[in-house]
């Protein structure tokens, strides 16, 4: 399943994300209410883990928002807040499932893994292009013009991660968090030097450069000029 987890205590998420990973499972983490809410608009999400205090904007109108929208992806709400009204206004703002805090792990996934099984059937995205380039996730195959381009194990998640979110700009932190599994700044030169050697392989030898710098705010990966 991919998930997105909206969790501002880093501690916790860290934690969440650590645990739903190792049962196989892709994680993408946003901070806050209102980056979840953008992910969750650009994204292809089997279900959503959300906080419901949380900067920005609270979980209940991040999923409500979703909802409004027509995004049926099932939804489990963290919370310590517990009592039976707040359960209550959890599932009348579109939850499908609502866990209080503090939680043991296994319960969590159990809950998860039970939402994923209540979705319908949906066409699972493998395969991902920008212009003449292409990500196959499950060959773990890059090419771009045909031409079959070789990647280390972390160029080819940076590359994967942004193929995901093409034509969005994807900060420093996102990166951290859903690639290096940072939930701090480590305050070196790691994406730099990712982004550096992944450019020269993906853009170097070809007309049009796809990967992005978006100076003071990130990276993408766009064929817009």
């Amino acid at each position: 399943m991919r998930i997105l987890l909206v969790e501002d205590d880093a501690e916790a998420a860290a934690f969440a994300a650590k645990g739903l990973r190792g049962a196989g499972h892709v994680v993408d983490h946003a901070l806050d209410g209102e980056a979840g809410l953008n992910m969750a608009a650009a994204g292809d999400y089997d279900a959503y883990v959300i906080d419901r205090m949380l900067p920005k904007m609270d979980g209940l109108s991040l999923l409500a928002k979703r909802r409004d929208d027509g995004d049926p992806t099932p939804a489990l709400f963290l919370s310590a807040l517990g009592e039976v009204g707040d359960r209550v206004s959890g599932l009348q703002a579109g939850g499908d499932d609502y866990l209080v805090k503090p939680y043991a792990f296994e319960e969590l996934l159990a809950r998860v893994e039970a939402l994923g099984r209540r979705r319908a059937p949906a066409q699972v995205t493998t395969r991902y292009t920008v212009g003449d380039l292409e990500v196959d996730i499950i060959t773990r195959t890059v090419r771009r013009a045909g031409r079959k381009i070789d990647l280390q194990p972390r160029e080819f998640r940076l590359l994967e991660y942004l193929m995901r979110n093409a034509d969005q700009v994807v900060t420093r932190t996102m990166l951290l968090e859903n690639v290096w599994e940072y939930h701090f700044d480590p305050q070196t030169n790691v994406i730099d030097v990712h982004i550096s050697r992944l450019r020269s392989k993906i853009d170097k030898d070809f007309d049009k450069p796809l990967l992005k710098t978006v100076r003071g705010a990130g990276y993408t990966i766009s064929d817009n000029n």
